[in-house]
């Protein structure tokens, strides 16, 4: 009966792999009512470990090449089996291969909104997404921690666990970088510079290599989205306070016309523009009079000097307008007749 099951048993020539390029990272060589016969053929091509484990326990470790099994090429296994310098009987070992080549284009994001800690808002909330790439950097500990016995272990099922440590990491990526939260969007290499800086030690411990990784985009929450288009705004016109004051009430004049413009176009129209003029002009003299106090008495003796301007209250106008509008609706003004009376009330506003 010995006899019969040592002619049944299949012994192994050639050990070796061929990747079929579906994200796979782990393979387990096929060994089922096999053994590896003395002086078999091992091929490890580029991008390729070989891994040996006798009884759960990694023995040895093979990179890229060509090997004849021998006492000398598996010393450990040799050791663990107590075989003599040279073995002659066939045996028995669990054989792994590890793809080391990169793994491009891999994707992460913030599922939902992460909350941030920022020097300048406070506790802030963001949304980013990128892309990164890694590879196997150590098999040995790979296998020990991450895909163990299995026949096959692919890029999909260790995507879980990679991407959790992106977003477990970005709140101190952020920290680090110490870039302002509004500068973010700006300064995306240094955000991933830091961010990378965070995952490389984490992945180390999975034994991957992170390769690289990119901040494709960042999304700040909508309010602080505001303040960074005014912060650009002023960057545009520079420390020249009139046009500050021309910036400041550009913005304001569309908000005011429509909270002011319920009821008419025309006199919304009216009002937002005549008042946002006049407050912008307003509050230029005054910034200029407080830096200038030589030009506030010069500002304050012409105003004695001429006569006064009736104030025109801005509620008649756009009365006044809504009624011209009615009469060129009903045809008793003409366009120009209209367009002449508007211009002449709007002068008065400023």
């Amino acid at each position: 009966m010995a006899l019969m099951d040592f002619i049944k048993k299949q012994f192994i020539d050639i050990i070796q792999w061929t990747e079929t390029g579906d994200g796979t990272l782990a393979w387990r060589f096929p060994m089922a009512e096999m053994e590896i016969q003395n002086g078999a053929s091992l091929t490890v091509r580029e991008s390729q470990v070989a891994v040996f484990v006798n009884e759960g326990k990694v023995a040895d470790v093979f990179g890229p090449g060509m090997y004849k099994l021998t006492t000398q090429t598996l010393p450990v296994l040799t050791y663990l089996k107590n075989w003599d310098k040279l073995f002659e009987s066939p045996f028995k070992s669990d054989v792994y291969f590890f793809s080391t080549r990169q793994q491009v284009d891999q994707k992460w994001g913030t599922p939902q909104p992460i909350t941030i800690r920022d020097k300048d808002f406070g506790a802030v909330r963001l949304r980013a997404f990128g892309n990164y790439s890694f590879r196997i950097g150590d098999a040995k500990l790979f296998h020990t921690e991450i895909s163990g016995t299995r026949d096959v272990y692919t890029v999909a099922d260790l995507d879980g666990q990679l991407r959790g440590l992106v977003l477990q990491n970005i709140s101190n990526a952020i920290a680090s970088s110490g870039v302002p939260f509004l500068d973010l969007a700006a300064n995306q290499i240094q955000f991933a510079q830091a961010l990378a800086a965070q995952l490389v030690p984490e992945f180390a411990k999975l034994g991957i290599q992170l390769e690289a990784i990119t901040v494709q985009n960042v999304s700040l929450p909508e309010e602080l989205q505001k303040i960074l288009d005014q912060k650009i705004g002023m960057g545009m016109v520079g420390n020249d306070m009139g046009k500050f004051m021309q910036y400041q009430t550009a913005q304001a004049i569309p908000k005011f016309a429509e909270g002011s413009g319920q009821g008419s176009g025309i006199a919304g129209d009216a009002m937002g523009l005549g008042a946002g003029v006049a407050l912008g002009q307003v509050l230029a003299q005054n910034l200029q009079q407080g830096l200038n106090p030589a030009n506030a008495n010069a500002a304050a003796a012409a105003a004695q000097q001429q006569p006064s301007v009736a104030v025109i209250n801005p509620a008649d106008v756009m009365t006044t307008l809504e009624k011209l509008g009615e009469l060129k609706t009903k045809g008793i003004l003409t366009q120009e007749e209209f367009d002449a009376k508007k211009a002449e009330l709007l002068k008065k506003l400023v």
